[in-house]
């Protein structure tokens, strides 16, 4: 059974899309925190903004949503001018939501695995071992993205049943491996690097865990968003979006990408 706190953000969300002002009611505006660097804070109250956009026929499609203690975590597909692949964040104090974080990516065609940016496995499940998941991934996080120890990607990730959903990489380990290895920062194919810095945010239910990071893609400041799915004690599923920030001089609020 969906949860209050979920039913409302996914009420929210969907929001958009109906012009629905109830459902904004869930938000604190007061104290709203606004991490998103090119929206401004305050500037528009959410049923007007909400309420105008839904007049432009926008589609919002929840794939999938999650919950951990004060905070509620979305994967979404919004059709307004273009297509877009998002996750939203949202801390709840007293009822109610009072700071947001999303990371927002242009939808890519099928990957080499003929698999799209959001589809797969939605069931939740292993709810009683939600704090080991986290724990695995924190590991992975730091050991493997961060650090960018490759010889222990076999440790976290499964060989025989793993889905990869990053339009860049086919389920085979060995495109992981080339985009992560810092030995090959430039691709010959597309003279594309990445390199993950800071971790800022793990948030976990059961065999689901979105990790939110900070880096660099091509040297430009990016934040990546990260959702795995865990089986057994491995990583058997994976979705992410990517997105550049802007320079501080282009903020539209004072609060940080996170």
């Amino acid at each position: 059974m969906i949860s209050n706190k979920k039913q409302q953000i996914y009420n929210l969300l969907k929001s958009i899309e109906t012009g629905d002002s109830a459902a904004v009611s869930v938000v604190n505006e007061a104290k709203y925190i606004q991490h998103n660097p090119e929206t401004h804070e305050g500037s528009e109250g959410l049923a007007v903004l909400f309420k105008r956009l839904s007049k432009t026929s926008p589609k919002v499609n929840i794939v999938r949503i999650f919950e951990d203690g004060d905070y509620v975590f979305a994967h979404t597909e919004y059709d307004f001018a273009t297509r877009n692949i998002g996750f939203e964040i949202f801390r709840f104090e007293d009822g109610q939501a009072v700071e947001h974080w999303d990371n927002i990516q242009t939808r890519q065609e099928l990957n080499n695995s003929n698999h799209t940016m959001v589809d797969g496995s939605t069931e939740i499940t292993d709810l009683e071992i939600t704090e080991s998941n986290r724990l695995l991934i924190q590991s992975f996080v730091k050991s493997v993205l961060i650090e960018n120890r490759l010889k222990h990607l076999d440790d976290y990730i499964t060989k025989e049943n793993y889905t990869e959903h990053n339009p860049r990489c086919a389920n085979e380990q060995i495109d992981l491996r080339d985009i992560l290895s810092k030995n090959n920062l430039k691709n010959t194919a597309d003279n594309f690097s990445i390199n993950y810095e800071t971790c800022h945010h793990l948030l976990a239910e059961g065999n689901f865990v979105l990790s939110a990071c900070e880096g660099t893609i091509n040297q430009t400041q990016t934040s990546f968003f990260d959702l795995y799915r865990l089986e057994d004690g491995k990583i058997v599923e994976h979705w992410d979006t990517t997105e550049a920030i802007p320079p501080r001089s282009q903020w539209k609020n004072n609060n940080g990408k996170f």
